[in-house]
């Protein structure tokens, strides 16, 4: 199979979807790999570290979309590069799709295969979404923590505290991979925590590793509204696979907010799980509602990007070389790869993205 890879040209993103040592897993397997000349330059990755490990560097982006089956990426195309698009090729990548209608469009127009990583699902996990999850959880509490300083528009509140000091609150709400890695950086920064789920057994579960560390709680409407009024730093970490977020924080809690408390919505690639959110960049992250600071910025991991793409393709690898070495078709019947595969032959096969977009869900099996 040819397989491609160009540079991310969303706003201050320096990942890349495939590291040498990925491209010579490829190589390795027979197949041919090409890459946009400067694509890993942002997480540390020279064009000579590509052509060792066997890749073909190409110039020109367009090239690459118009010889490949496979275009690995990291982030969603954008609009710029629907017009490359064409059918049967697979994007393999983050797509989103629930709150990108207009991609949704594009791939069902092309017939695109598109092969959305946030939705792979393996023994009821999410393998592919959970290294960026863990680190955008992490970023969270410390993006959060720069907020509050009074020249960014926050509070002036120090996490940690100091002695004979009140310490920061932190209410973190989802208690899967983003919200237990921001309960880890939060908690070790010294913060008074609080985290609320609607599992008990993930409450049980946090309970277990965290012990007195945090305050666990259920989540309710009532719970996290009372939550919000006291904390200083609340994290959206809620998760539907491949379905918007829902809107969990209702803009009339903000009136009630400590004025300078900061949000952070991990789920605005989702649409968001707070109703105040709209999509930032990291050069100008914040915007300010009802004097409550949020962050909400859309490619949160892209801020480390070495540690992000060693992270991410550590993870896409293996089942990029199923779909490369076997083939769409038979990706289609397995039970894991089938769940990643969002977009085929015109048709939306992820039924969450269906709902949130308005559109006919065709099952796989229907289009085989």
């Amino acid at each position: 199979m040819k397989i491609g890879c160009v540079k991310e040209i969303k706003k201050h993103e320096y990942r890349v979807g495939c590291t040498p040592a990925s491209v010579a897993a490829y190589v390795n397997e027979g197949h041919e790999f090409y890459i946009e000349s400067g694509a890993g330059e942002g997480s540390g990755f020279s064009d000579q570290e590509y052509k060792d490990a066997g890749a073909v560097i190409v110039a020109d982006p367009k090239d690459i979309w118009a010889t490949v089956d496979m275009m690995i990426k990291v982030k969603e195309p954008l609009e710029s590069e629907y017009p490359l698009f064409r059918e049967g090729l697979i994007l393999y990548t983050y797509l989103h799709l629930a709150a990108d209608k207009a991609l949704v469009d594009a791939l069902v127009k092309y017939k695109v295969t598109g092969v959305a990583y946030e939705t792979l699902s393996d023994h009821h996990e999410l393998p592919l979404l959970k290294p960026m999850s863990e680190v955008a959880g992490k970023l969270a509490v410390q993006e959060g923590a720069r907020c509050l300083e009074k020249p960014q528009g926050g509070s002036g509140v120090l996490l940690g505290g100091v002695p004979g000091v009140k310490r920061g609150k932190v209410v973190i709400i989802g208690g899967g991979a983003v919200g237990i890695n921001a309960a880890k950086a939060a908690v070790g920064m010294g913060a008074d925590v609080v985290i609320l789920d609607k599992s008990i057994n993930r409450l049980a579960y946090l309970d277990d590793i965290f012990g007195n560390e945090l305050q666990t709680l259920y989540s309710t409407d009532f719970e996290i509204q009372r939550q919000c009024d006291e904390a200083d730093l609340v994290i959206g970490a809620v998760l539907i696979p491949g379905a918007a977020a829902p809107k969990l924080v209702k803009r009339e809690y903000l009136k009630t907010m400590k004025k300078g408390a900061v949000i952070v919505d991990v789920a605005v690639d989702q649409g968001g799980c707070i109703e105040t959110t709209k999509a930032t960049y990291h050069d100008n992250p914040t915007f300010i509602i009802d004097d409550v600071v949020h962050y909400c910025v859309a490619n949160m991991p892209g801020a480390v990007p070495r540690t992000s793409t060693l992270a991410l393709t550590n993870a896409t690898l293996a089942y990029g070389l199923q779909i490369a070495t076997k083939g769409i078709e038979n990706a289609i019947d397995s039970p894991v790869l089938s769940t990643a595969i969002n977009t085929y032959k015109g048709h939306v096969t992820f039924q969450a993205v269906a709902e949130a977009t308005g559109k006919e869900y065709k099952s796989l099996n229907e289009l085989k």
